[in-house]
């Protein structure tokens, strides 16, 4: 006799979003029609008038109040000391930081890479030469350090955070948007726009990506006197939130950032842009997707052209022609010079003889770190031409030779501009991910099947893109417990759907010999099943001490006597009964509902639960596809998004179950897109 958990797993989510709306009265849906109306109308619509082009003003007024500056360092308590030798080390703030900064990566694999702990310890050194411990150590050794004390109260101060009631929290939050609430907004040609980065990053450790050379060094403190702020002529310059003058101030109307400096570790410059969904970055997003478009215009020319080169006298010619093969048909990176201090990634104009290997009678075999140091294996059929033209490039030449010696980035783009204004060997890039994208889609995508094999359909279309731009990632370590809580949750399904089964054969044996009905559950055995009613009714029974102590606190907020502890223990009595009525039902093929609902409503259920059980096969699948596949560096930065829209009109599919709450407001723009759109 137990109330059968399929229909409340279901939702109360669900369940207000259907029986919500019903329950609001006309005032108020009136009221909140007038916000979207609202809402709506503030919405600045720049799509719809003549974009700027590059190098042209791309704002005539612009305020803003600068950035966020991170809070000073807060020396540790006098209890909380690294050890040096067995002996604590009585450090200056100055180099407590920057080993704090480490000791909070302890746990991390980062405190295992010897060129991370290398670079950290180097620079860590030339901060003690100048702020050395007080108590005279003198600390040389990297493997004689110990930073544990300092982790673990990294680690307590963490819990404490986590520990911190939901309105102690919730005031914390308020305070701090409070502090931010001006920095987060601007104003461009009048008009209200958000800001993305504004903070500025506070000094650490850098991490990098792939396998970088300058991974565990030390980030500066960024200080006013580092940063230069670009805003409009005449109104007030903004204070800084410390102490310190500006670096300088410009007032460049062709340029779309609002502040830069230069970070120490690789010499980069850092940006402050507008958000993402801001008009200034929509524009160049729909720019960036409108020149890939028009390139389907040109790109018959193009290939034409190269295809005649790889046989070009000229070997400058054969080269550019052979890189721009790659470029194209396998969507190769371009490739810069890096310097000696840089990961040694490279793309198509900067591959060495080693990275290429040629196995006949048309094969080549790829081999390097592509962007982030993530590798690149591809074994690919090639023509007959390129072949034979690398295996001419590579003739006479050592391993660590640059296989196009007489082409590099720059040469290659000055002659992609020729055919098109603004084309660049990046534009390709874009221009092969979309179109292979709508061409997946129109020739993958089923027709009268569920939402979620329409999903897994796009995922799939998605996938072939990641993995041509070879947006390739490690599985996370994740993955396997991941799946494997999935598995339970899928058999938390099918238990379910089982009880529901039992209680149709309490109700008339006649259901037993129903086919939709009669089979039992295969990987549900009874030691499984033990421990899931063990797992739900503890469940049930935190749920119950956490609304307990919820009320309580509500009444002693509104002056209110707090129940007593009785009241708990006899709800958890109740949960205890339900529990031991469901385990005397194992084994008997039957059960009983706490609440009677009609036959008509058991079956309706178990055939949500098939749907759901089908549902949920299907994103376990899609999961296990992608472990090993980036999939958002193309959907935000390769994919016309209107490709996408378009998509989801078409084929009656939810666009937010593809874009995220931030990719909507990202692409506005594409979003009216419709259905018979095509990339």
């Amino acid at each position: 006799m137990v109330d059968v958990k399929p229909t409340r797993k279901r939702s109360s989510n669900k369940k207000a979003k259907e029986e919500g709306p019903s329950s609001e009265s006309p005032q108020a849906k009136k009221k909140g029609k007038k916000k979207e109306e609202e809402d709506a109308e503030d919405v600045y619509r720049w799509w719809e008038e003549q974009a700027n082009g590059d190098g042209e003003e791309k704002w005539q007024t612009l305020e803003h109040n600068g950035v966020i500056f991170p809070p000073p360092y807060e020396p540790l308590p006098s209890h909380v000391k690294m050890k040096y030798k067995g002996k604590e080390a009585i450090l200056p703030p100055e180099s407590e930081e920057v080993a704090g900064f480490y000791a909070a990566m302890l746990d991390t694999d980062h405190a295992q890479d010897k060129t991370f702990n290398k670079n950290f310890f180097e620079d860590w050194l030339k901060v003690l030469k100048d702020h050395p411990p007080r108590n005279k150590i003198n600390i040389t050794e990297f493997d004689q350090c110990d930073f544990r004390p300092m982790f673990e109260y990294f680690e307590a101060e963490k819990a404490k955070k986590k520990a911190l009631s939901t309105a102690e929290k919730k005031e914390i939050k308020k305070q701090k948007d409070a502090m931010e609430e001006k920095y987060i907004t601007c104003l461009l040609d009048g008009r209200k726009e958000k800001v993305g980065n504004f903070r500025v990053e506070p000094p650490g450790l850098f991490r990098g990506r792939g396998d970088h050379p300058k991974k565990g060094a030390l980030k500066f403190r960024v200080r006013p006197e580092d940063i230069t702020l670009n805003i409009g002529e005449g109104v007030s310059i903004p204070v800084p939130n410390m102490p310190g003058s500006w670096k300088g101030v410009v007032h460049d109307q062709t340029v779309t950032w609002l502040a830069n400096w230069v970070e120490n570790v690789n010499g980069n410059y850092k940006y402050v842009f507008l958000a993402a969904g801001s008009s200034l970055k929509g524009q160049s997003d729909m720019s960036k997707f409108e020149k890939a478009r028009e390139l389907k215009s040109h790109v018959a020319r193009i290939r034409t052209d190269y295809q005649a080169d790889l046989k070009s006298k000229v070997m400058a010619d054969r080269q550019r022609a052979t890189a721009m093969y790659f470029i194209d048909r396998l969507a190769l990176r371009a490739g810069n010079e890096k310097g000696e201090d840089e990961a040694d990634t490279v793309g198509c104009c900067s591959l060495r003889c080693e990275h290429v290997t040629l196995e006949a009678p048309n094969f080549i075999i790829f081999d390097f770190l592509g962007k982030d140091s993530i590798r690149y294996y591809n074994r690919v059929a090639i023509e007959a031409q390129v072949f034979k033209n690398i295996r001419l490039f590579k003739d006479n030449k050592g391993e660590s030779d640059n296989l196009f010696d007489r082409v590099n980035t720059s040469l290659l783009n000055k002659h992609l501009q020729s055919y098109m204004k603004g084309l660049t060997a990046k534009v390709f890039r874009t221009y092969n991910a979309s179109i292979t994208f709508q061409e997946q889609l129109d020739e993958g995508t089923p027709q009268n099947v569920t939402v979620q094999e329409k999903l897994n359909a796009y995922n799939h279309a998605n996938r072939m893109v990641a993995i041509l731009c070879n947006h390739q990632r490690s599985a996370p370590k994740t993955h396997d417990q991941s799946m494997s809580r999935m598995r339970d949750r899928l058999r938390s399904f099918k238990y379910d759907r089982m009880k529901l089964r039992h209680v149709l054969f309490n109700h008339d044996s006649k259901y037993q010999k129903n086919k939709l009905y009669a089979d039992d559950e295969s990987d549900i055995d009874d030691e499984w099943i033990v421990e899931h009613e063990e797992s739900l009714k503890n469940k049930d029974i935190e749920k119950a001490e956490k609304k307990f102590a919820k009320d309580n606190e509500k009444l002693a907020e509104d002056g209110g006597q707090p129940s007593e502890d009785s009241v708990l223990k006899d709800r958890i009595a109740v949960i205890a009964a339900d529990y031991k009525r469901l385990a005397k039902e194992r084994g008997t093929g039957k059960a009983v509902l706490k609440r009677e609902r009609p036959v008509e409503k058991i079956e309706e259920a178990i055939q949500k639960l098939d749907e759901r059980i089908k549902t949920f096969k299907l994103q376990m699948d899609d999961r296990e596809a992608g472990k090993e596949v980036a999939l958002g560096t193309s959907k935000i930065n390769y994919l016309d998004p209107r490709i996408t829209a378009a998509w989801c009109k078409r084929h009656d599919v939810p666009i937010e179950k593809i874009f995220s709450k931030t990719l909507l407001n990202k692409f506005p723009w594409a979003m009216e897109a419709e259905g018979d759109w095509k990339f």
